[in-house]
């Protein structure tokens, strides 16, 4: 079984093509997408109707459960925009996206945790920034899971770990945003240090999962430019840099 996750997509449409290409020269059994697919100053509709007909195994994360559920009053700047370009079809199509799902019997996708689509999994951020999160942490954000294989986004950070005697957890890192700021819960960074858009092929073999890591080249500069052009500059310097 071999499996291309990708997460965190955020309205890139050309970081999706060129996710998407490389992943065809993969001769994977199946893609996933773990959330965050349109929220941004980019491509929003774009992406949606790119997407829509792979049918592709997807669930939502924080920002589709905001679109779907804030007014646009409550929103930030990027669901706003986002909210104004979706079609009541868009919207149909991200109210029934499940927030976890199982395929095969042992792989499990979620945005954040299990838990939480806000959480970071192997992260852990406190008032002094972002670290690698603990063996311990990690284990208690998995909780019971009989998964043999956690996929997961939100971060951004494109990591893989494996729990003794647990399962391994995969973040296949953003399509689409390579780093962004937040405030909570403190003020931290999630940066990458490139613009390259990423994803992860994971793959089963003498019934066990590994990983590996991938980083696609694309046209950042395009997309940085549009993020200009829609006023966002901390947009812009993200895609060219992977830097917030």
């Amino acid at each position: 079984m071999k499996i291309a996750a990708i997460s965190d997509i955020h309205g890139n449409l050309g970081a999706l093509e060129a996710v998407l290409v490389d992943i065809g020269r993969s001769s994977v059994d199946t893609i996933v997408n773990l959330g965050d697919i349109l929220s941004g100053p980019l491509f929003p509709e774009e992406c949606a109707d790119r997407l829509l007909p792979l049918g592709i195994s997807t669930i939502r994360g924080n920002h589709e459960r905001q679109l779907l559920t804030l007014q646009r009053n409550q929103m930030g700047e990027s669901d706003r925009y986002t909210a104004e370009c979706l079609s009541t079809d868009h919207h149909s199509w991200m109210a029934q996206l499940p927030e976890s799902l199982w395929i095969e019997d042992d792989v499990l996708l979620v945005h954040g945790t299990p838990n939480s689509d806000v959480s970071y999994f192997l992260e852990t951020v406190d008032a002094s920034g972002v670290r690698p999160a603990s063996p311990m942490e990690i284990r208690n954000r998995a909780g019971m899971t009989s998964a043999a294989l956690i996929l997961h986004g939100h971060s951004h950070i494109p990591r893989i770990f494996k729990l003794a005697e647990g399962p391994l957890i995969v973040n296949p890192g953003s399509v689409g945003l390579p780093a962004y700021q937040d405030d909570l819960p403190f003020p931290h960074k999630m940066e990458t240090g490139s613009p390259h858009a990423r994803y992860a092929i994971v793959e089963k073999r003498d019934g066990s999962w590994s990983a590996e890591l991938k980083a696609v080249l694309y046209d950042w500069e395009g997309a940085a430019a549009a993020a200009e052009r829609r006023r966002r500059p901390d947009w812009a310097r993200a895609l060219r840099s992977g830097r917030a």
